[in-house]
């Protein structure tokens, strides 16, 4: 059995900082990059921040560590605030959405 790495094929945003460090290797580029689990609390506050001021009225938003928690009776209220989200470019962590119901 031999320990062959795994390439996988992921869109990032990137700053122009990241851009710079691309290293070109044939037709391939590369980046050494560091993955983070969770979001900040900053992070967590805009977004909440977000939520509350241009999201549906019966959505709520609430920090629990590392993670946001968005909650309503309709799920219409919950893909209009995914659809918020993933519309706004400032926002500078990668967002995954889980347990939707």
């Amino acid at each position: 059995m031999s320990m062959e790495p795994k390439t996988t094929l992921v869109q990032i945003r990137m700053s122009e900082e990241q851009k710079e460090d691309l290293r070109e290797l044939a037709k391939e580029y590369r980046l050494d990059v560091g993955l983070k689990e969770g979001i900040s609390q900053e992070v967590a506050k805009k977004l909440t921040k977000l939520i509350r001021d241009e999201g549906p009225k019966t959505v709520k938003a609430q920090i629990q560590g590392d993670e946001l928690r968005v909650s309503s009776k309709s799920k219409d209220d919950l893909q209009s605030v995914m659809n918020l989200l993933r519309g706004h470019d400032d926002i500078e962590v990668a967002l995954q959405f889980t347990n939707y119901r």
